[in-house]
């Protein structure tokens, strides 16, 4: 098992091959089901979009050995079915050897950089759906902000609706993060309002020639049944910032679990990053949750 910062460089200059041979031997899950009957998954791609902030820390997530740590940590756990990242991630993954037998699911755009003016035109850079089928993974995951007074929405609208059909026709999940955003201040902000939340898993839910493999990513808002009432995709409940008051965002989570179209969780910072540090102890409770 490659572990350390200089054995993952050295495979990159000497033997950059391996990551394939070790993506395509990779012992493959069964389904999507999870080992709980939903999936527990543990997001990673926030570094390639420069959003590195976890809490109250600005550069948390910039040190790249103590967020493999952190990974290897969550993806030991018994109940972690798998993990969610950029091509850089997911290799070093590979090469430490922890995705055997995991869900795997590539994030595909993230050009949409945190805090820039081209935020919203979130091109696709990437994973491609023949790629995540290449690499044998389950699935790609794409972010869709809908800005309706920025017209570099409609081309991200079009490309997610081209990789959603693209996926499909691998067979493919295709996971969409749908949001209406404003800027507010020159920032994107992200409407949560129930009524802005219902309107995006609509929207996400119409792209592409197929639904049949789409599953919405949504976050968690306090009426949550208005949303799941908008749709008949699986849905995936998204982790979101690190909270300070851990305990209330895990109760608003758990009340949320309930519902049996929610098929499971897509967590990062939040576990990744707790406010006690305590990686393994944050995973298992949110394991004890599904």
């Amino acid at each position: 098992m490659t572990t350390t910062a200089h054995d993952l460089v050295q495979v990159r200059v000497d033997d950059p091959g391996q990551i394939a041979r070790i993506a395509r031997e990779r012992r493959r899950p069964d389904g999507l089901r999870g080992s709980s009957g939903r999936l527990m998954l543990v997001a990673a791609d926030h570094p390639a979009r420069g959003a590195l902030r976890a809490g109250d820390a600005p550069m948390a997530m910039a040190d790249r050995c103590e967020l493999l740590d952190r990974l290897a940590i969550a993806l030991a756990r018994p109940g972690v079915d798998g993990v969610l990242g950029t091509p850089d991630i997911l290799e070093d993954l590979l090469l430490m050897g922890v995705l055997d037998g995991k869900v795997v699911i590539g994030s595909m755009n993230r050009g949409g950089l945190a805090g820039t003016v081209f935020e919203i035109d979130d091109r696709f850079t990437g994973y491609d759906a023949s790629a995540i089928a290449g690499a044998g993974f389950q699935g790609g995951k794409m972010l869709l902000r809908i800005d309706p007074e920025d017209p570099a929405t409609a081309p991200t609208l079009e490309a997610c609706a081209q990789a959603i059909s693209a996926l499909a026709d691998h067979g493919l999940m295709a996971m969409v993060e749908p949001f209406i955003s404003h800027r507010v201040d020159g920032r994107i902000r992200n409407d949560l309002s129930t009524e802005a939340v219902v309107r995006s898993a609509t929207v996400a839910a119409g792209l592409g020639r197929s639904s049949a493999y789409t599953w919405l990513k949504m976050p968690v808002i306090d009426e949550m049944e208005p949303v799941l009432a908008a749709t008949t995709l699986p849905v995936l409940l998204l982790g979101g910032e690190v909270s300070a008051d851990q305990e209330a965002q895990f109760a608003a989570w758990e009340k949320v679990l309930v519902n049996p179209q929610v098929r499971g969780m897509v967590v990062g910072r939040s576990l990744l990053y707790p406010p006690d540090g305590d990686v393994g102890t944050a995973v298992d409770t949110v394991v004890g949750m599904m």
